[in-house]
Parts: structure tokens; C-alpha cells; sequence
């Protein structure tokens, strides 16, 4: 389908579109999973998805920012934002993306992963090894001296990772994974307050010294208090956008 025809088929939906990325992102969603497009087709340029859906260009580019980080579309630098799969491989996810894209169910989801990380953090301190002890304090210091960079976030990330592989259920592995992914988008918008920051470091720390101590009950209560203060900053990321 052409260009014209897609962003024709935006407009028609555009009256329930507001300024959120949520919206922006559920419309091209509708789009992408129709007939309108096959794998490896081009969406249509930022500033013509903006027109056309009648919001600023910005709320285009945190909607395609979600989709991406969810698989659906992949944007090449220079090129454009590509579908990624065929609708009957991108239909089971659906629900995934719902979580993602309807910004009243971060909250929800954020209690879910805090939960997850609790248990990973007690299960981790029950199995704890000297290397993996090691390991987390090693990704504390790289938090440390990554503060103000892109791969801060990086060792934020493998440092929950790491928690999680400790206790060696995949499942949980896998259900954490997912609920990260989900909340990504946000995450990366809750990271830019300094005091934050070095709050969660401090979180961090605390609990991978539980871990190390191999105390279960003192590695879930630091985890505790750690996914309290991060699910109110990605909660207040969303609230800013």
C-alpha cells in the first residue's frame, strides 16, 4: 500500500487520537497488524504520521520508540521504521503490547515485576556463589562510574539480569525478562535525576550484599525497597508523558 493510502487510513482513525504516545502507538498498531502492510514495508515519515493523526511529531516518536522496543517495527538510521514480522507471527503478543501501550496499567504492571524481583532476590541469596557475589558488586561499581552515560542503563539492567540467572529458574528469568521490556520505555525516561540515580545505586548495593550474605529474608526486603522507589519513578515518567 502506498504512502498516501496508509496515512489515509490514519486519518480515519485520527478523531480518538489525543497528544499521549499510547494512543499514537495503539492506531499504528491497528495499522501495522492489518492488511495494510507485509513484512518489510516502510512507514510513512514522522512528519507525515504527525499530520495525519493531528499530534505533535514527538508523541509519533515515543509511540514508534515503544513498538520497536516491543519488536513490531525496527528503524534504520537514514532509511526509515520497517515492519518487522508477519501479522500471524506479531498477533500472539498482543497482549504484551496492550500492557505496554495503555499507560493506566504501568502501575499495575511495575507492582507484577516488583514482586518478580523479590523473589529472584530471594532465591538468588539461597544459591548465592562466590563468583556471582562478585559479579553483582562488579556491576554496582560499573553503575558507579557509568552515572551520566547511555551505559548506565546497560548495567542497571544486567545487574537484575544477574539476580535473576542466580536463582536458576528460567521461568522466572523469562517472566522478569518480559516485564522489563515492557516497562523500558518508561524506564529510560525515569533515569535523568541525578539524586534518583544515585539512590538506586545505593539500592543496588544493599541488595548485593544481602545476596552475598546468602540471607534470603534481607535480599527480599532490600529488593523490597528498591522496586518501591523505582516503580515511582517509572510511574512518574509515565505520568510526565
Amino acid at each position: 500500500m502506498t504512502d498516501d493510502a496508509l496515512l489515509d487510513a490514519l486519518r480515519r482513525t485520527a478523531g480518538t487520537a489525543t497528544s499521549a504516545s499510547g494512543s499514537v502507538a495503539q492506531q499504528l498498531l491497528a495499522l501495522l497488524l492489518g492488511d495494510a502492510m507485509v513484512p518489510g514495508d516502510r512507514l510513512p515519515g514522522e512528519r507525515a504520521l504527525a499530520e495525519a493523526l493531528g499530534v505533535g511529531r514527538s508523541a509519533v516518536r515515543e509511540a514508534i520508540a515503544a513498538l520497536e522496543v516491543l519488536g513490531v517495527v525496527q528503524t534504520r538510521a537514514g532509511s526509515g521504521t520497517y515492519l518487522r514480522g508477519a501479522t500471524s507471527e506479531l498477533l500472539p503478543q498482543t497482549l504484551s503490547w496492550s500492557m505496554l501501550l495503555d499507560h493506566e496499567r504501568v502501575e499495575d504492571l511495575a507492582v507484577v515485576r516488583g514482586a518478580l524481583e523479590r523473589a529472584a532476590a530471594e532465591t538468588a541469596a539461597a544459591r548465592v556463589q562466590d563468583a556471582d557475589a562478585a559479579r553483582l558488586r562488579a556491576l554496582v561499581e560499573l553503575q558507579r562510574s557509568a552515572v551520566g552515560s547511555a551505559a548506565y542503563v546497560e548495567h542497571d539492567v544486567a545487574f537484575h539480569q544477574h539476580v535473576a540467572a542466580m536463582g536458576g529458574n528460567r521461568i522466572l528469568a523469562e517472566l522478569l525478562s518480559t516485564s522489563r521490556s515492557l516497562l523500558r520505555v518508561w524506564f529510560d525516561n525515569a533515569v535523568d535525576d541525578p539524586a534518583d540515580i544515585e539512590a538506586a545505586i545505593r539500592e543496588h548495593a544493599a541488595v548485593a550484599e544481602a545476596i552475598a550474605a546468602g540471607d534470603p529474608v534481607a535480599a527480599e526486603r532490600a529488593m523490597a525497597a528498591h522496586m518501591a522507589t523505582a516503580s515511582a519513578r517509572i510511574i512518574r515518567a509515565a505520568d510526565r508523558r
